[in-house]
């Protein structure tokens, strides 16, 4: 077919999504979503991964090509960044990925409780993101924040979670006001319900997995999604790097919902 001479030939994806020689951080990056993140960064071409997770064991198992500094430690800890920051400098992409969750009602959950996913999910999603942000003064750079459709749909059971994601969601779109003028893009991504080791913790969980295993307990927590299945790590990094890339240059302030239909 020939492409009408007033029309934008067709854009190769396999190019915009090219991330040769960038910079790219990753927190939460030892498992699930970060890690499917660092792998693809890698696997597309990213130069330098800066890797962040509590799960230093997890880090050194990806294997992984070009140069990759992995830091252990939490990105709820001010001196972490405060040591990270400068070796930053020039940064283009930041997934800000790390996170905890919670469970139980409002009423049940302690204030210490509250604070310590308060301290991860959204204090570290600020210090990343604040790092981040700085990282690319005087150049061009774009950023995802995980959230989670639990920040949009009220669901009960893990309030400081989901209030948590409200919040990081909504300070994406703050910062990509304050940093359009400035080349750099800030965009949120909404996961559904994705198999990672995150559920590992919920007692309800635990109880499902030793009654029925583990494959038929996301199968039956699906049953509320429309498409019926829980996403991939992977599915989630392919739209998140999508956000990154240049393929989505006149995209920031957004929050993508990818949740099977959970939100519909």
């Amino acid at each position: 077919m020939i492409t009408p001479p007033d029309r934008p030939s067709p854009i190769d994806m396999t190019i915009i999504q090219d991330f040769a020689g960038r910079t790219a951080l990753v927190t939460g990056a030892a498992s699930g979503i970060g890690a499917a993140c660092a792998r693809a960064l890698a696997e597309r071409g990213a130069a330098r991964l800066f890797l962040v997770d509590v799960d230093s064991p997890g880090l050194d198992a990806l294997d992984l090509p070009g140069e990759v500094h992995r830091i252990t430690g939490s990105v709820a800890d001010e001196a972490l960044w405060q040591t990270l920051e400068p070796r930053l400098s020039g940064l283009d992409h930041a997934v800000v990925n790390a996170g905890i969750g919670s469970g139980g009602p409002i009423s049940s959950i302690s204030l210490a409780e509250w604070r310590r996913v308060m301290a991860v999910n959204l204090d570290g999603a600020f210090m990343t993101l604040a790092s981040s942000l700085r990282a690319m003064t005087g150049k061009s750079g774009s950023v995802v924040v995980v959230a989670s459709t639990t920040g949009i749909k009220p669901v009960p059971g893990i309030g400081p979670y989901g209030v948590s994601k409200a919040a990081v969601a909504h300070m994406a779109r703050i910062a990509a006001v304050e940093n359009a003028r400035k080349g750099i893009r800030v965009n949120a991504i909404a996961p559904g319900g994705v198999d990672t080791a995150i559920w590992e913790g919920g007692a309800d969980f635990q109880a499902s997995v030793a009654a029925i295993g583990r494959e038929a307990t996301l199968k039956a927590m699906a049953k509320t999604t429309p498409l019926g299945r829980f996403a991939s790590s992977e599915e989630m990094a392919d739209s998140i790097l999508y956000l990154l890339s240049d393929a989505a240059a006149n995209i920031t302030g957004h929050v993508m919902v990818s949740d099977g239909g959970f939100t519909l």
